[in-house]
């Protein structure tokens, strides 16, 4: 931004973002937004997070992960 100046800046903004409205509208190309990935410790936050606002609901929860369930083994 510094180089470009702030009103260049948002134009090219603005430019690049008409280009993709125009390529998803007439080319009928699909949009795939590609976030950040989310790791094991964001995975881990959101839980405690939801589980934190069922418990302030009144619900009892116990937090396990899928990948624990199946790696018991079955007796």
């Amino acid at each position: 931004m510094p180089r470009l100046g702030y009103k260049s800046v948002i134009w090219a903004i603005a430019h690049r973002l008409c280009r993709l409205v125009w390529k998803i509208l007439h080319e009928g190309v699909r949009f795939i937004e590609r976030g950040a990935e989310v790791g094991p410790r964001e995975k881990k936050k959101r839980a405690q997070m939801l589980a934190r606002a069922l418990r302030k609901l009144g619900y009892e929860v116990t937090i396990t992960p899928i990948n624990q369930l199946a790696a018991k083994p079955a007796i």
